[in-house]
């Protein structure tokens, strides 16, 4: 959800002040970064999963106040989402070794059973997936924003910057969709499985830096959201969605060079994530100028900030009970679904490649490019399992091939180095390679079902949830 503010409205003598302190909280942290104030340690690993509520009969359900309360009160790790038919469960962070993801997969399995449970008592189930086929346009809108003063501002200001302009969706796919927009609600159409990484700042870099090399295979991998307001688009349409629902830029480096809010980035870091931050304050505008009392070292300007600019591998600073401070990575491609399984799958196929790839002698971000990555992601966002991407020995290789002779081997590699159970590797990483070898993942087989079935998306999304609830990897599903 992000950090809640007290009201959505600011003035002139706010951003004024909002900026002053975020300059003196990212000189700060520069500070922290030459001394090495960070915790170091074991990696620990997360994750937080958006999920949509819906009706009977498949259709987003606008209740997520009415669910929050029976959440709430028992104790379930749950927060709103931008939208009144979305809600995020959140993970206890782990070290990643021994039954690390076993616990993962048993702690989502059980939020999510205890979640269903509540929605039944208001006629209203959990599904993941990555875009809801059923969702309409006229839905998105702001009678449907959950009640937040955070997201109010944030519709406030992003309009603001744009003058008033609404924003325009224009996605090439399969099939063509144009749409003009006057709010963020588009957004909230797009729901992911985000991955936390915990990290020893001197390695924090490579680790970065390789979660940009890996975002290609990953999304290809864990595709779910091809359909939206009844068009067939790319194999991960929430990609361009996000991107375009968010639409205010900012000036990485200062060079003139327009990215947006949500941004692949404009290249890797060179020594340390500090980098990041800097371009933060000197490349994006406030947008959530929420003036704070608190101690500069609390960083909470910075840390707002830093929550309103979308990179799809964003760090994040954080502190521990003890005022610890840490650095972590979220890796933000991957979507949400098919089933609790296909999920902790595609974390152990992430935790595993990242350590492998980071650690290798000679950095592969010397190998490939950032322009050569960045095409490489939307490559895969676009077609998928079907991609064709440029890979470290400069060689132009089929997706499937990519994941089985490269990727699946690094991830292996890379969970054995963290000491994770040889069992659970297999069994995780054969949900992987079950995928690969059926070349099927959740927006293949959405296809696939359209194509049996015609393209009613009530039906898809009833079919879909059915085989949800039974709680086989997506590979195994039947049309």
């Amino acid at each position: 959800m992000g950090q809640e503010i007290e009201s959505s409205h600011f003035s002139v003598e706010d951003f004024q002040v909002f900026q002053s302190r975020l300059r003196e909280e990212t000189q700060l942290l520069g500070r922290w970064f030459d001394e090495n104030k960070f915790t170091a340690g074991a990696k620990v690993g997360g994750f937080e999963l958006e999920a949509w509520l819906i009706d009977k009969q498949g259709r987003p359900a606008p209740v997520n106040d009415h669910f929050l309360k029976l959440t709430e009160k028992n104790n379930l790790p749950v927060v709103p989402e931008l939208s009144l038919f979305n809600v995020e469960i959140n993970s206890e962070p782990r070290t990643l070794h021994g039954d690390a993801l076993k616990k993962m997969h048993q702690e989502l399995e059980e939020t999510w059973r205890h979640c269903n449970e509540m929605g039944a008592k208001i006629d209203t189930a959990l599904m993941m997936i990555g875009i809801l086929p059923t969702v309409q346009e006229s839905e998105l809108v702001l009678a449907n924003i959950s009640q937040s003063e955070r997201y109010r501002a944030l519709n406030e200001q992003i309009f603001r910057l744009r003058r008033g302009r609404p924003l325009e969706l224009n996605i090439k796919g399969r099939q063509h969709l144009r749409a003009s927009h006057n709010d963020v609600m588009l957004e909230s159409a797009a729901t992911s499985f985000q991955l936390h990484l915990q990290v020893e700042p001197q390695n924090a870099a490579r680790y970065y830096n390789a979660a940009h090399i890996l975002s290609a295979p990953m999304v290809a991998i864990a595709a779910n959201s091809p359909y939206l307001f009844g068009c067939d688009l790319w194999d991960e349409t929430r990609i361009p969605l996000f991107e375009q629902s968010v639409a205010v830029g900012g000036t990485e480096f200062g060079r003139g060079g327009q990215t947006g809010r949500v941004t692949f980035g404009a290249a890797y870091v060179e020594s340390s994530l500090y980098e990041c931050f800097l371009r933060n304050l000197e490349c994006y505008p406030v947008l959530l100028p929420a003036v704070s009392e608190s101690d500069v070292s609390d960083l909470a300007h910075l840390r707002m900030h830093n929550g309103t600019i979308w990179r799809w591998n964003r760090p994040l600073i954080g502190f521990d009970d003890k005022g610890n401070i840490h650095l972590r990575l979220e890796h933000r491609v991957v979507p949400a679904g098919p089933t609790v399984i296909d999920a902790i799958a595609n974390a152990a196929l992430f935790f595993g490649a990242i350590e492998s790839l980071a650690s290798v002698s000679a950095p592969p971000e010397k190998q490939l490019n950032f322009e050569l990555a960045r095409t490489n992601f939307y490559a895969a966002a676009k077609n998928g399992l079907d991609a064709r991407i440029a890979w470290l020995d400069g060689k132009i290789v089929p997706m499937i091939e990519l994941l089985q002779n490269e990727v699946l081997p690094l991830a292996r590699r890379g969970l054995a180095r963290l000491d994770v159970d040889s069992d659970d590797i297999e069994f995780y990483l054969g949900v992987i390679e079950g995928r690969i070898k059926k070349q099927c993942n959740g927006a293949a087989w959405q296809r696939a079902f359209v194509a049996g079935h015609g393209d009613d998306m009530g039906a898809l999304v009833q079919g879909y949830q059915e085989r949800q609830q039974q709680g086989n990897p997506v590979h195994e599903w039947s049309l």
